[in-house]
C-alpha cells in the first residue's frame, strides 16, 4: 500500500538539518546566473547541466558541510527548489 506524501508528517527541515538531497538531482542550466565553468557539463543532447562527481553529488556541494559553494550564483532550478517543499520531502524519503 502506498501512502500519499501529503499524509506523512512534515519533518522540520532547516539549513542545519538539510541532507542536501536535491544536490543529487540533475540540474539543467536554463538561465545564466554566473555558475563557474568548472561546475558545468554538457549533456548528451548538448544542454548544459551542473557537473556531478563520481559519487553522484553536485560538484558545487561542499561534502563536509553539505552547503553549496556557489550559493550566490546557483542555478535558477536550485533557487526554485524550496527547502521543505513536497519535492524536497519526496527526495528526502527516496534517499533513505
Amino acid at each position: 500500500m502506498t501512502i500519499p506524501i501529503t499524509n506523512l508528517p512534515t519533518p522540520t527541515i532547516t539549513c542545519a538539518s538539510c541532507q542536501a538531497c536535491c544536490c543529487r538531482l540533475e540540474v539543467m542550466l536554463i538561465s545564466d546566473t554566473g555558475v563557474p565553468d568548472r561546475f558545468i557539463k554538457t549533456d548528451q543532447w548538448g544542454g548544459e547541466v551542473m557537473r556531478r562527481l563520481d559519487d553522484g553529488w553536485c560538484a558545487a556541494l561542499d561534502r563536509d558541510t553539505l552547503l553549496c559553494t556557489i550559493y550566490e550564483v546557483r542555478p535558477w532550478v536550485c533557487r526554485e527548489f524550496a527547502m521543505g517543499s513536497q519535492e524536497c520531502i519526496s527526495e528526502r524519503l527516496h534517499g533513505q
